[in-house]
């Protein structure tokens, strides 16, 4: 079997988890923030502008806060492993003795033998040290590692588009009935959502579809309850 066929088989779910992760939130938040904000607004006020200007506002702010927050979270965690990693290749040169020590023992607690934990912590401290202890010690693998500007751009992307949908709705729908067209497209938006983000991560489709609906109907149907409480009271 070739080496391409061989990695096609293995193209396993987790190695999406990076992207995907800040894919499917910021898309799902960009749908339900902006959505709940329209409803908000909507239950409050029947002029179209500020219903529109609402949802653009909530679409460049939300799509810029998104970006800001994943770089801001994954360079945090980005710093913290380039220190793990200089901590550990400083250990490994000035006590290398008690670090394969260490590698030995963690083998032993995983189910091999003393000898064997020892023959197979020597083979991989030989071929390559700092890799076997980021690994077996600090869990620390290529899937694993933090990429801000991957994190960043896929929440902006991903939650203008999420947005998009909300704003289009806004433009388009009655304004008598805007609140009933923003919750119905917007619960249609998360279920389509909710079953490609589910798919793509190889989790049950259904699961996925009414985990979004319900917690998305609980968010716009709490703005909607106060856009129309103090709708009522504006003169």
């Amino acid at each position: 079997m070739s080496a391409n066929k061989i990695q096609k088989i293995e193209d396993h779910f987790i190695y999406r988890i990076g992207w995907l992760r800040a894919g499917v939130l910021g898309a799902n938040d960009g749908i339900l923030s902006t959505t709940s904000l329209v409803i908000g607004v909507a239950a409050a006020t029947s002029d179209r502008g500020t219903i529109a200007l609402t949802a653009l506002s909530g679409l460049i702010a939300g799509a810029m806060s998104m970006a800001a927050g994943e770089y801001v979270s994954v360079s945090s965690q980005e710093e913290t492993e380039k220190a793990d990693i200089a901590r550990e290749k400083a250990e490994l040169r000035d006590m290398p003795e008690q670090e394969l020590q260490e590698i030995i023992e963690i083998y032993k607690g995983r189910g091999l033998n003393a000898a064997l934990a020892e023959e197979v912590a020597v083979a991989l401290t030989k071929h390559n040290a700092l890799e076997t202890h980021l690994r077996d010690e600090l869990g620390m693998t290529e899937i694993s590692a933090a990429n801000p500007l991957q994190a960043a751009l896929a929440s902006f992307v991903s939650f203008i588009i999420g947005a998009i949908l909300p704003l289009l709705v806004a433009f388009l729908a009655p304004l008598k009935a805007m609140v009933l067209w923003q919750y119905v497209c917007s619960i249609l938006f998360l279920m389509v959502l909710g079953g490609i983000s589910a798919k793509t991560g190889g989790a049950p489709v259904a699961r996925g579809v009414i985990k979004v609906c319900l917690w998305g109907t609980i968010a716009m149907a709490t703005t909607a309850l106060i856009g129309h409480l103090f709708g009522t009271h504006i003169v």
